[in-house]
């Protein structure tokens, strides 16, 4: 632990924070901008999206490999490159004359995102003594939901008020914040068994896996799940991470030690938070379309609309890191996925007459549930493990939250394109305007969503109450998107069982020894849970 007490251990996590409000910024703040983007840059929104893709891409291909290298060279020093690189790339970002500079820019960018991300926790955790953690984390979690709920915010007011280049420039004076404060404040730490050789093997087996996985997942609605393409990238996925468990077996110094994987608490935690990144995704991503789409609200006024379960999962967090430290985390998360559950499938009885209020207290309420879930199984997945592990484990965790994120929307969005053919095809058939075989709702009016969730001017409501035709379309978006909000609040289901293994009574830590030697001799008691 850092020698540092009082106000500057405070400042020292004020800097490993900063670091970490940014990367997680920037992954929220660019959504709003893209319809100024695609003008400005005269494409389209298909071009674009690789300005969100690519990042989301090397972000969750990179954060375990960060991870293992910053345990083996010091994760003080991973952090300060990470955060140059961002600044860098985020320079470069906001002078892009192209498409294809910005795609690249942002793809360099996601991967100084992924060297920052997982080692905030270990650096985090390092400054206070192990009965604070839970604080820390409950602090770091309260972080997460603030750049969540500030990027739609301020982007919109940025573009709006500046220009789109000015979404990027604001990270150049967060991250100069934080290096200047982790240079003298923040201690190195490292795992001191690591080793100091590298393992390129597993680095490309473990790369190539977690690239085909996550862009067959991000690809999957213009493919569709029984194209050949996406077979294809599932099987390169499943071929190489079969070669990445046989090359950590054989390696003497593997990047992934596989009996953290025997680990029943570990496991849980792990599974408990894809879970809830999937719920998180269906919260948000949905929300967002449902207030554009059907409400007529403009970007910026669902984002800012959304903000109320970021805010409420701020306070939550707070106070439920703390208290799960002390008592344990697993009724905390569980009780927070069955409030998210809950909280989703309730989002499904909206409507086009449905009023503000009745939208914001679904969304605070599916913030409680993140709230009382994200922090403890963090928590949890670090305090199962032994302590020089810290910073591997917080890279696996990091990593299936963002590939779950991406499952999540690949999932709903085929849930939703699904609803729609079916209810249009109910309406069609209703009007006996179209034969039986081409009784499914127009391209053009799955697209009216799309379209108006572009646009970042206000606009009136989507459908022109006289218009028959206009209403029951939009009848058929509104019965599509309860339909999908049920079944994404059915699916977190089970993350509750999955909670209920993420962590022992009262939260007792796992004993460590000073070597990863020592530490597998412990696995016999972490499979109880």
């Amino acid at each position: 632990m850092s020698q540092l007490t009082g106000f500057r251990r405070w400042i020292a996590f004020v800097a490993v924070i900063l670091g970490y409000f940014m990367a997680l910024l920037d992954t929220t703040i660019v959504h709003v901008t893209l319809p100024e983007m695609t003008r400005h840059f005269h494409t389209t929104m298909d071009n674009m999206s690789w300005i969100v893709n690519g990042y989301n891409l090397v972000f969750a291909v990179f954060l375990v490999t960060a991870s293992r290298i910053a345990d083996q060279f010091g994760r003080k020093r991973l952090f300060l490159i990470g955060t140059a690189l961002f600044i860098a790339t985020s320079i470069l970002c906001g002078l892009s004359s192209s498409v294809e500079a910005m795609v690249f820019f942002r793809v360099l960018q996601g991967l100084s995102a992924a060297i920052v991300v997982p080692v905030t926790i270990p650096l985090a955790a390092n400054l206070f003594p192990k009965e604070k953690h839970g604080m820390v984390l409950g602090i770091w979690g309260a972080i997460s939901s603030l750049a969540a709920a500030s990027g739609p915010t301020l982007g919109g007011i940025l573009t709006d008020s500046i220009g789109w280049e000015a979404i990027f420039f604001v990270n150049v004076p967060i991250g100069i914040a934080a290096i200047g404060l982790t240079i003298p404040l923040v201690r190195e730490s490292m795992d001191a068994s690591a080793g100091r050789r590298l393992d390129w093997l597993g680095m490309l087996t473990l790369s190539a896996s977690l690239f085909f996985l996550t862009f067959g997942l991000i690809n999957v609605s213009d493919w569709g799940w029984n194209s050949v393409k996406l077979i294809g990238s599932f099987a390169a996925f499943l071929v190489c991470l079969i070669l990445f468990l046989a090359v950590e077996r054989r390696t003497a110094e593997p990047m992934l030690p596989l009996w953290l994987l025997r680990i029943v608490p570990f496991n849980g935690a792990v599974l408990a938070l894809m879970v809830l990144g999937a719920g998180m995704t269906a919260t948000s991503y949905l929300m967002s379309y449902f207030l554009t789409g059907i409400l007529g609200h403009s970007v910026l006024h669902a984002g800012v609309t959304i903000s109320a379960m970021s805010l409420t999962s701020m306070v939550i967090s707070a106070i439920a890191g703390g208290l799960s430290n002390k008592y344990g985390s697993r009724w905390f998360v569980a009780a927070g996925v069955a409030v998210l559950a809950l909280s989703v499938y309730l989002d499904g009885s909206l409507t086009v007459n449905s009023t503000e209020w009745s939208v914001i207290w679904r969304l605070a309420l599916s913030g409680v549930g993140i709230g009382l879930s994200i922090a403890p199984v963090m928590g949890a997945s670090i305090r199962n493990v032994p302590e020089e592990k810290v910073g591997i484990a917080s890279g696996i965790t990091n990593m299936s939250r963002a590939i779950d994120s991406v499952l999540g929307v690949a999932i709903l969005v085929s849930v939703l394109n699904g609803a729609l053919n079916h209810y249009g095809a109910d309406i069609a058939g209703k009007e006996n305007q179209r034969s039986a075989s081409n009784a499914v709702l127009s391209d053009e009016a799955k697209q009216v969503l799309l379209e108006r969730a572009g646009r970042l001017e206000q606009r009136p409501s989507p459908v022109d109450a006289t218009d028959a035709k206009n209403a029951e379309e939009q009848d058929a978006f509104v019965a599509s998107f309860r339909h999908t909000f049920h079944v994404a609040g059915w699916l977190l289901l089970p993350g509750i069982p999955f909670a209920l293994i993420s962590d022992r009574r009262r939260g007792q830590r796992l004993a460590s020894g000073s070597s990863t030697k020592n530490a597998s001799q412990h696995q016999p008691q972490a499979n109880a849970p």
